[in-house]
């Protein structure tokens, strides 16, 4: 029978969300590592309160992380009975940069509650989800009448710029590092609960069943020494603006496809049972359009919304710059230009396998007369793909129809969580991905939000799974 849930957060639950949502904490910018080691001590002492024993980590000493300063990661373990399941939560507290902060209508490190939402950045991706789990988990340990997991947990503060500190404990230890020696070894579990991804439309929940893996990297164009006045050298000098605009577009073909020749190599159909779920949870063309503003008329264009969104690679133009964008005119031809990019894979892509092929097409079509600069190459990040026969699936699927009765769908989500399948091959865990958001939260976008209701369910979720298992 289906149990009411609260309308919102209680006072003190949703105290503490804000909090923590104050905390500046763009993990990719070092300038913010200070917010970032007071997140992350602010959730070290948070866990404490319930009992675990939690520590912050660094990369061993030595490692470009460590030198460089990184944001930590947290860990925490709180023993449970014996002959229970062991349980491993994931989440990242690090959060996108809030440019562009004249888009925004209220400060994004202020978060405001306004008809039943809280904005600000990070209120949805991931501390909004994060924090709904963990007060789920709080309840559940407050009134647990039953044999308790043991639970492991383990928060990030680079998940948005490519997983490197946690990437790196989990692949690398250093003998004279009294910390890292036993970090991999102390994440062995059984399941793996991840908040970060998405339900179907109205808030129908939703278990994912893979994600496209990434990486992200930076490309730089340079031609004249300075910029150019554009009459006395229009028509000799190289224009970086130009010449980066056809070098972008050089990656694909009229109809959307990536021309690349190398990057779809290994790039499998899905299933009959992947299709036919995919497209159970799916938007319609009509409610995507709704929901961006514009026809859905992105990447391969031959192929249907769903497929392209949750089976099929992308290369992404994330931000171009270069020459003068301010008021009126200044007539330049510019000397450099940037582009930022990154690449959404599936399975069976390997990420340096389709870095190299981007980068030897980007060398073989570099604009005469320029140098060519593929620079911050992060993330290298494989896709993740789970079997729909997972009991841990099964199990996920009941406890869900428990708060909601249209039961679960299966979804094939197009975003990346980059160290998950490396994290679940390290602990050994079933992963069990299960999140709230919706396309109108707007994360990675000026007012982002994440409403009452995503967080109740997000608390829900958590008591109730944690029983189950």
């Amino acid at each position: 029978m289906k149990e009411e849930m609260p309308a919102r957060p209680n006072s003190s639950d949703l105290s503490e969300y804000f909090e923590l949502l104050r905390f500046e904490t763009v993990g990719a910018e070092p300038m913010r590592l200070r917010d970032c080691v007071q997140c992350a001590t602010w959730l070290k002492k948070w866990l404490e309160k319930t009992g675990a024993e939690a520590r912050l980590v660094l990369p061993p000493r030595g490692s470009d992380f460590a030198s460089v300063g990184c944001p930590p990661v947290v860990f925490a373990e709180r023993k449970g009975d014996p002959g229970a399941p062991t349980v491993l939560v994931y989440g990242h507290y690090d959060v996108q940069p809030p440019d562009p902060l004249d888009a925004w209508n209220s400060p994004p490190f202020e978060p405001v509650e306004k008809d039943g939402r809280v904005y600000g950045r990070g209120s949805q991706d991931d501390k909004g989800q994060l924090f709904s789990f963990l007060c789920g988990l709080r309840r559940f340990l407050q009134n647990a009448k039953g044999p308790v997991p043991t639970l492991k947990f383990v928060y990030e503060g680079q998940e948005e710029s490519g997983s490197g500190a946690l990437t790196r404990l989990l692949t690398e230890r250093a003998s004279d590092d009294p910390e890292a020696p036993g970090f991999r070894e102390g994440l062995a579990a059984d399941v793996l609960c991840v908040c970060d991804t998405g339900a179907a439309a109205d808030l129908r929940p939703a278990i994912v069943a893979g994600l496209r893996g990434v990486t992200h990297f930076t490309l730089r164009l340079e031609g004249a020494n300075r910029d150019l006045h554009s009459g006395s050298f229009g028509g000799v000098a190289p224009n970086a603006a130009q010449a980066m605009a056809e070098l972008l577009a050089s990656l694909h073909n009229p109809d959307g496809s990536i021309a690349v020749r190398g990057f779809m190599d290994g790039v499998a159909e899905p299933s009959a049972e992947e299709l036919a779920a995919a497209r159970d949870s799916a938007l319609s063309d009509e409610a995507c359009e709704r929901e961006i503003g514009c026809p859905p008329t992105g990447g391969e264009r031959a192929l249907p919304p769903v497929v392209r969104n949750s089976f099929r690679p992308t290369i992404e133009v994330n931000g171009v710059h270069s020459g003068y964008g301010g008021p009126g005119s200044k007539t330049v031809i510019p000397c450099a230009a940037l582009a930022k990019l990154s690449m959404r894979l599936v399975p069976n892509q390997n990420p340096k396998d389709a870095m190299a092929a981007v980068e030897r097409h980007l060398k073989l079509h570099s604009p005469p007369g320029m140098k060519l600069f593929v620079e911050d190459v992060t993330g290298e990040a494989p896709a993740l793909k789970l079997p729909l026969s997972s009991p841990v699936f099964r199990l996920a699927a009941a406890v869900l129809e428990e708060i909601d009765s249209r039961g679960a769908v299966f979804q094939w989500d197009g975003a990346s969580i980059p160290v998950v399948s490396l994290l679940a091959r390290v602990s050994g865990a079933a992963p069990l991905l299960v999140g709230f958001g919706q396309p109108s939260d707007c994360i990675h976008s000026p007012n982002e939000s994440f409403s009452l209701r995503q967080f109740a369910l997000g608390s829900a979720w958590a008591e109730k799974i944690l029983g189950a298992l």
